[in-house]
């Protein structure tokens, strides 16, 4: 517990002066902010950065005997989903570190260096029924000079008697993105790649080549994103609190192999969008089946991400969909 701060944490530049902050700001300094929050947004990384801030003004003030990082707090408690399935488990007794059970029994236990606590249930989300069930009593009634604030980008997976325990905010995404090394020339590639199908495939060898093209992208795009997820997950790795578990570590580079993978797929949504749209104004009937049919593959390639599917798989189905569109005109 070496990360002693003494400055108020800063609020994500793309959260600055936002109604939701203004109000937060004016609750915390009239002390009349609601015991619950529920963060939700697009972005995960930025409901955190939000949840950090709001722990800070709660916990480092004038009455705290000393300030600390809510990362490092004494007096903030993190809940994260542990596993390759990402879920927060209840555990089966409030000894197993953790689970929603251990979560709850530290938020009893009397402030060690402020007059308040905080607790932080990061992608509630991903907490299973048993799980959510144990939390909503202390949803109902937390402990005194507690405060609970749960992050999640899909609210809607929520039971609904957790929703209507929480004052809602929700909060924009950052709007700087990770340009993973070596992304631009791949969506240069790609971009090549689809104005080749626009010209036309005459004969086995062009299509031979666009197909060997295929795996070529599909292979760089693999690499691309195991270089950018150890690269972010170093950077963030450095801000965590030092007791976390195997498990819990595991769940977390899981987590931004997830965001970034749906990230990327995104910017190449974009970049096909940005690619056909002057071809679409065109008015070519083939083209415009082609291309809208691509898109639709793509937006459907994307949706099974978030069903766990592979990446290499998800984008390898959606390139041979897109070829076999262009070589039926």
């Amino acid at each position: 517990m070496s990360a002693i701060q003494s400055e108020t944490l800063a609020w994500p530049d793309a959260l600055a002066g936002t109604p939701s902050v203004r109000v937060i700001e004016r609750a915390i300094a009239r002390r009349r902010l609601s015991h619950s929050l529920l963060l939700t947004g697009g972005d995960i990384d930025t409901l955190t950065l939000a949840a950090n801030a709001i722990a800070d003004r709660l916990l480092n003030t004038s009455a705290s005997s000393a300030h600390f990082a809510p990362a490092q707090h004494p007096d903030c408690f993190h809940l994260r989903p542990r596993g390759k399935m990402r879920m927060i488990p209840v555990g089966k007794t409030s000894a197993e570190e953790g689970t929603m059970r251990h979560f709850i029994a530290r938020l009893s236990v009397t402030p060690a260096i402020s007059v308040r606590k905080v607790g932080i249930v990061h992608e509630v989300d991903r907490a299973n029924a048993e799980s959510a069930n144990a939390f909503l009593k202390t949803l109902e009634e937390p402990p005194g000079d507690t405060t609970l604030l749960l992050l999640t980008t899909r609210p809607y997976a929520l039971l609904p008697t957790i929703r209507s325990r929480c004052l809602t905010f929700r909060f924009p995404a950052a709007a700087a993105a990770y340009a993973p090394d070596g992304w631009a020339a791949w969506l240069a590639d790609y971009t090549a790649w689809l104005a080749r199908l626009a010209e036309g495939i005459a004969g086995k060898r062009a299509a031979a080549d666009c197909l060997m093209a295929v795996y070529g992208l599909v292979s760089r795009f693999g690499a691309i994103l195991e270089f950018a997820t150890q690269e972010v997950w170093k950077k963030q790795k450095a801000g965590l609190p030092p007791d976390l578990t195997e498990e819990e570590e595991l769940a977390l580079a899981t987590g931004i192999t997830n965001d970034l993978r749906l990230r990327l797929f995104v910017e190449i949504e974009e970049a096909t969008r940005a690619f056909a749209l002057p071809r679409l104004n065109a008015g070519a009937p083939a083209i415009t089946r082609a291309f809208t049919d691509s898109i639709r593959q793509l937006e459907h390639a994307t949706q099974l991400l978030r069903l766990n599917l592979n990446e290499s798989a998800a984008l390898e189905n959606f390139m041979l969909s897109a070829l076999r569109y262009w070589t039926r005109r």
